[in-house]
Order: structure tokens, then C-alpha cells, then sequence
């Protein structure tokens, strides 16, 4: 019965926390667009490709090119 008598102070001092800090959440906004992440995530901006994006596309395509090359040069080689 002791361990009650502890145990109110620490729940009412608990309870008065987290009203503190929803409270204090409410007012930052951090309620007020719940859905907006998640929908930016999924559905990215149609942007015009840069420079440097196509440049770094092409790199990779003839990197990957030369790797098809190379293993199929090393088939022939080995059969």
C-alpha cells in the first residue's frame, strides 16, 4: 500500500508532462500537415533533368557498357 502512495505523485507528475509537451507540440505546428511527407515521398516533382544529372546517366550507361563488354569478351575467350 506504501508503494501507491509513491507511485500517484510520480503518474500525476508524468500525466502533467506529456500534456505539457502536446501542448507545446500543438502550438510548433508540428500537428498541422500529418499527410505531407508521406505524399512527398511517393510522388516526386517532375523536374527537367540538369547537366550534371545527364552526365552522371551517361557515365553510368557506359560503364555498364563496358562491363557487358568485358564479360562477354571473357565468355567468348574461355568457351
Amino acid at each position: 500500500m506504501d508503494v501507491i502512495y509513491g507511485l500517484i505523485p510520480f503518474v500525476l507528475l508524468f500525466g502533467f508532462l506529456a500534456v505539457v509537451v502536446f501542448i507545446w507540440m500543438a502550438k510548433k505546428g508540428q500537428f498541422d500537415d500529418l499527410d505531407g511527407a508521406a505524399n512527398r515521398i511517393l510522388f516526386d516533382d517532375d523536374e527537367e533533368p540538369t547537366m550534371d544529372s545527364m552526365r552522371q546517366r551517361e557515365q553510368v550507361r557506359q560503364t555498364q557498357g563496358e562491363k557487358e563488354k568485358t564479360q562477354v569478351n571473357g565468355e567468348n575467350e574461355k568457351g
